[in-house]
């Protein structure tokens, strides 16, 4: 059993919908007191109403994370409310299609402001809270596409998620020394809110493609960075956790059908 993170505060960036809402379900449920960040208001406030009541206490703020100005706000937020940051886990990320040969510059820009420079920023904003708490955590939201795999439509998400751990193990050795551990989760095909609009076939096909035969849950990604976050894991860093099912092992699809055969 790890050690409770009760009393703690985590900040979860994107964690109104998704996995980050996940990854801030679990927070919450192992008391900690727990900030998420996102747009939307009416999104923030029904995750926030959600959280309120599992264990610890629960806040939002808007904004974003591109922003350094922005980012600054998150954490003195955070502190101002909850007395300190102990956890960080820095999982805004957007993922819109688009090839590369229509991809525009502004599209990369976009990209690579939130998942890169967005990751970044909220690393640096809560560093000298991270640092104050002794028991500093920053985990990362990355992928398997990109670091692992890559999808058509996809190669500026894909290199913004490897950019992710490119910055983890060079921050994991800057940040060892002030007691602070920097890991990443990569999720594989997780089961979220807007799967369910591209239909039965859609999530049949994605199951398919996956040892297990299902999606994983978005709290099997905030099981992972729990267990990032926790007293037992002091002694990790720089290191990244695929969170997939087995999806990235059969070397094609022909693994798999040898599996059913």
């Amino acid at each position: 059993m790890l050690t409770p993170i009760k009393g703690r505060t985590a900040i979860v960036t994107g964690g109104t919908k998704g996995i980050g809402k996940g990854i801030a379900r679990v927070m919450a449920k192992a008391g900690a007191n727990v900030l998420i960040t996102g747009r939307n208001e009416d999104d923030a406030k029904a995750t926030v109403a959600e959280l309120n009541g599992l264990g610890g206490r629960a806040g939002y703020f808007l904004g974003d994370v591109s922003s350094q100005e922005t980012c600054a706000r998150m954490a003195a937020d955070a502190v101002n409310t909850y007395g300190g940051i102990d956890i960080l886990c820095a999982n805004a990320g957007i993922f819109p299609a688009s090839t590369l040969a229509a991809m525009s510059e502004a599209e990369m820009d976009l990209v690579f402001g939130t998942n890169v420079k967005g990751t970044m920023l909220s690393v640096q904003a809560c560093l000298p809270y991270l640092k104050a708490s002794g028991h500093g955590r920053v985990i990362l939201t990355s992928s398997i596409t990109g670091p692992i795999t890559g999808f058509p439509g996809w190669s500026h998400y894909g290199a913004s998620k490897s950019a992710q751990l490119g910055f983890m193990r060079t921050a994991a050795i800057e940040l060892a020394p002030m007691g602070i551990t920097v890991n990443a989760v990569l999720p594989g095909n997780i089961a979220t809110e807007g799967l369910a609009d591209l239909g039965p076939e859609y999530r049949a096909s994605m199951e398919m493609s996956i040892p297990q035969r299902r999606l994983g849950e978005v709290d099997d990604i905030g099981n992972a960075a729990l267990f990032f976050a926790s007293d037992e894991a002091a002694y990790i860093t720089g290191q990244a956790l695929v969170v997939d099912g087995g999806q990235i092992l059969p070397e094609s699809l022909a693994a798999l059908d040898a599996m059913e055969s």
